[in-house]
């Protein structure tokens, strides 16, 4: 089940989609996996070493959601933060007071939904769904997908930005989301009711894979028609190594892999582990801190935040 995860990789959920679902129990599998081979060490079992060789094919699959980075040396240039406000609802003015006080370059807002201004920052695009904002000059802007909230409620928003004499684009995106209520996957104890809600969480989840295959792609045309290098951030509504997460990030570098320490979980209203809120860049732009913001409790998202070097 686990190798089942790195397929993803290669297997578009349209053809089958069942491996995007095994991603999302990648934390749990892998801690059954450290048990039984730690059982087997106890045991003198001579499997154990098969396990434990086995056992290394996973460590940058689990970086992806537990990370210990040694410091950087270089210095930070360019500050940007990703944050999925949920349009507001947790207190407004806190939001805008904490984007205020942040410092950052930067920001990349999903869900917005509401007039946000940034002290010192110019914005580019309309009101909607997602908002970017920048201390440094936007040269263009444009929509990659439209969304219209009921049928197709997938955006992507991208802005050119000129930092010290050089272009950057910065993609801002919001995946297809699956729409789940607390009650919707609470198990209730009751054999019966539970496997309904097991069925319904996974008709609901399919179809949304498959939705998502679409929207990577016309994101993935986005980045490689980059004449600059690229910061793509969001709210990708997909875990790591889930099919999404491979073919968003080919080519760039995952700044929370390269920088980042402790645990990548960024939706928190859940008690399972999820880590869906990602900043991947191109390869000239070095990731020197990561941080998940989990003081800041003003939506269901923590805020991410990377501190790159521009630097060669």
């Amino acid at each position: 089940m686990l190798l089942g995860t790195l397929m993803n990789a290669y297997v578009p959920p349209k053809i089958f989609p069942w491996f995007n679902l095994l991603s999302l129990a990648f934390p749990v599998l892998m801690i059954l996996y450290a048990v039984f081979t730690l059982f087997w060490l106890f045991s003198w079992k001579k499997r154990t070493f098969a396990f434990m060789l086995i056992g290394l094919v996973f460590m940058i699959p689990v970086q992806r959601w537990v990370n210990f980075s040694p410091d950087k040396k270089k210095t930070a240039d360019l500050k940007v933060i990703s944050f999925n406000i949920k349009g507001g609802s947790l207190g407004a003015a806190d939001i805008q007071n904490y984007l205020n006080k942040a410092d950052a370059d930067v920001v990349m807002l999903q869900e917005s939904g509401i007039k946000v201004s940034v002290h010192g920052m110019e914005k580019a695009g309309q009101e909607g769904m997602l908002a970017i904002f920048s201390r440094h000059k936007i040269l263009s802007s444009k929509e990659l997908i439209k969304g219209d909230f009921e049928n197709n409620n997938v955006y992507a928003d991208q802005a050119d930005i000129e930092i010290k004499g050089k272009v950057y684009r910065f993609i801002n995106i919001y995946l297809e989301p699956f729409k789940f209520e607390k009650g919707m996957i609470k198990m209730a104890g009751d054999k019966e009711e539970d496997e309904k809600k097991l069925k319904n969480i996974v008709k609901r989840l399919i179809p949304v894979f498959k939705k998502h295959q679409d929207q990577v792609n016309i994101i993935r045309e986005g980045i490689e028609n980059s004449p600059y290098p690229v910061v793509l951030g969001g709210d990708f509504n997909s875990v790591p190594n889930s099919y999404e997460y491979y073919h968003l990030s080919e080519g760039l570098e995952d700044a929370f892999v390269e920088a980042g320490k402790g645990s990548g979980t960024s939706f928190h209203d859940y008690k399972f582990p999820i880590r869906i809120d990602y900043i991947f860049t191109s390869k000239t732009i070095q990731a020197v801190t990561y941080n998940v913001d989990r003081i800041t409790k003003l939506s269901d998202h923590y805020p991410v935040i990377g501190a790159f070097s521009l630097k060669n």
